[in-house]
């Protein structure tokens, strides 16, 4: 068995470091001017990301092509991490520290976000849960276990129709409905918390099976 923790973390941060280099394409085909100020739209005037109000980003580099550039560099970082390292020690304060520079460095809003609470989950791969045999009972345990991979499947779905489902649906099918967007957000967020606790779940069975000596 599999750590559904560390699944969960490197499918979900993968997501993370493709939006946030989305933003930083978009920052660096703006060229080498200065924004207004800190808040920016990664992809001002473009028809294809209007759906999402251009991307809203921020930055503290008064440079739209370093911006982007350096956005680009941060989330590909925090990808690599996320899918390969996030299981070592310190793995999750790791992304959530990536996550607090691509915010400052143009990679959007959302990403940093979700980046921080997939390191948060990241910080409890192959840490004890003992604690949680108290909380949680043997039949809602067991039931949450069999959750988990439909919850995952879920949480996967609606944040591939948040991005970049909805920005197709948008520009090829002329979809332009911001209650929409607002379902994508919710239940994308929403079947990620269900999925977090759901792997825990998952883990605590894990690491009793392997205590006990039963592998699988």
């Amino acid at each position: 068995m599999r750590s559904a923790t560390k699944v969960t973390v490197s499918t979900i941060g993968a997501i993370v470091g493709l939006m946030g280099i989305e933003h930083g394409i978009g920052e660096i085909l703006q060229g080498n001017i200065a924004p207004d100020g800190m808040l920016i739209s990664s992809w001002s005037g473009s028809e294809l990301f209007h759906i999402l109000a251009g991307e809203p980003a921020m930055t503290i580099i008064p440079n739209f092509l370093v911006t982007g550039i350096l956005a680009i560099l941060f989330s590909l970082i925090f990808l690599v991490w996320a899918t390969m390292f996030v299981q070592r020690k310190n793995g999750g304060l790791v992304l959530i520290l990536l996550s607090i520079v691509m915010l400052l460095v143009g990679g959007g809003f959302g990403p940093p976000v979700l980046g921080i609470i997939v390191g948060v989950a990241g910080t409890r791969i192959n840490a004890p849960l003992t604690r949680w045999h108290t909380y949680l009972p043997v039949d809602l345990r067991r039931f949450l276990v069999k959750l988990w991979p439909w919850s995952f499947g879920a949480s996967l779905i609606a944040w591939l129709l948040l991005f970049p489902g909805s920005i197709l649906l948008d520009y090829f099918f002329g979809v332009n409905n911001p209650n929409l967007i607002y379902t994508f957000i919710f239940s994308a967020f929403g079947f990620l918390v269900l999925t977090i606790f759901t792997g825990f779940a998952y883990d605590m069975q894990r690491q009793s099976n392997l205590q006990s000596g039963a592998f699988n």
